[in-house]
């Protein structure tokens, strides 16, 4: 067959979003951020709304989104960027406003204000990157970092009785008043990137209509900071993580999805 032929539009699978920029990607092969980046931008890209979205990316790996998204970008300081959101969302509250954090920016260092930006009901979109690790930093145990995981900082596997339970903050969020929205998702395989993409506008959807907080848990790999392979590092996060960190939709519309809220509610 002509190649002509082939590479018409209506042959057409899948095609790069222009809104990522020419920058190549400088995460560590098989990690789940760059995807991530992607589906948000084929989502705004989408929703025709690039003019009037702005991202907020705080310190980690999640600092270098600004690098590779073709939008309105700043920067917070270490767990600041649900502040940092509040104040951009309540000056312009026609923007989409979105911020992109990792675990231990979200549910460690920036734990006061995540669980006050949800409580409020402020309409922006939170994307968490969960991989159970401080990834950029040094792979030190997180909030997130499973009983029994090895860290930089837990050499011999996070004991609870020392070092506490991991945290479940996407269950504790979808307990506030103040969330419309709250899933946890995965983008290791392409079933569940569908997943992932049709939560990602959801999230700008429910922020439109002003229904308060969207909240997207990606559990996702750290091949580097797990000294895995990406294959090994998936294989993992299947094993260990979506036991602990179960997929699936907690609140939609403020309403609470029993089953993934047994063990809290």
């Amino acid at each position: 067959m002509d190649i002509k032929e082939i590479i018409k539009p209506e042959n057409l699978v899948h095609k790069r979003t222009p809104l990522m920029t020419d920058a190549n990607l400088s995460y560590c092969p098989g990690c789940g951020h760059g995807t991530v980046h992607h589906l948000i931008m084929e989502v705004v890209e989408e929703l025709d709304i690039q003019q009037d979205t702005i991202g907020i990316a705080p310190v980690g790996c999640s600092v270098l989104a600004y690098d590779f998204m073709d939008i309105d970008m700043t920067q917070a300081a270490h767990g600041r960027a649900p502040a940092v959101a509040t104040g951009i969302k309540r000056l312009w509250p026609e923007k989409y406003v979105f911020t992109y954090q990792g675990d231990g920016d979200l549910a460690a260092i920036g734990t006061a204000e995540t669980i006050h930006a949800c409580n409020r009901g402020e309409n922006i979109a939170i994307f968490f990157i969960n991989n159970g690790i401080y990834g950029m930093t040094g792979g030190q145990m997180a909030p997130t970092t499973l009983e029994g995981m090895k860290s930089s900082t837990t050499p011999y596997g996070r004991d609870y009785k020392t070092m506490g339970h991991p945290i479940k903050i996407t269950e504790l969020v979808a307990q506030l008043p103040g969330t419309s929205f709250v899933t946890r998702q995965a983008v290791h395989k392409p079933g569940n990137v569908r997943k992932t993409k049709k939560a990602i506008r959801k999230a700008f959807e429910v922020q439109k209509e002003k229904m308060g907080v969207a909240f997207i848990e990606i559990v996702s790999n750290c091949n580097s900071g797990w000294k895995m392979t990406p294959n090994d590092s998936n294989k993992w996060m299947e094993e260990n993580m979506f036991p602990f960190y179960p997929l699936g939709d907690i609140k939609v519309e403020g309403k609470i999805v029993k089953d993934l809220m047994k063990d809290l509610v």
